[in-house]
């Protein structure tokens, strides 16, 4: 399953904190539309590095169904950074 909604919540000790919910599945029309172009320098590069560009596509897409359920927590000098993506 690919991410479809990434949730980013800053929250700060001195402010209201901010809360973004970012609807990933947006994206998908700009990758589509530039898909072949994409295609295209992938292919490229992988000819270039010597590497199976199928085998380069199978990978991006295994990393990209695998960030559903990514939970990054940064604390830093009291401010916090939350983003959670589903």
């Amino acid at each position: 399953m690919t991410p479809n909604i990434a949730i980013v919540h800053v929250h700060n000790p001195h402010r209201r904190g901010l809360k973004l919910w970012i609807p990933l599945f947006l994206l998908w029309i700009p990758a589509i539309l530039l898909s072949p172009l994409m295609l295209i320098v992938l292919f490229g590069l992988c000819i270039a590095g010597e590497v199976d560009p199928f085998r380069a596509i199978r990978v991006f897409w295994d990393i990209l169904c695998s960030l559903p359920g990514t939970d990054v927590r940064v604390i830093a000098d009291g401010n916090k950074i939350l983003v959670r993506i589903l």
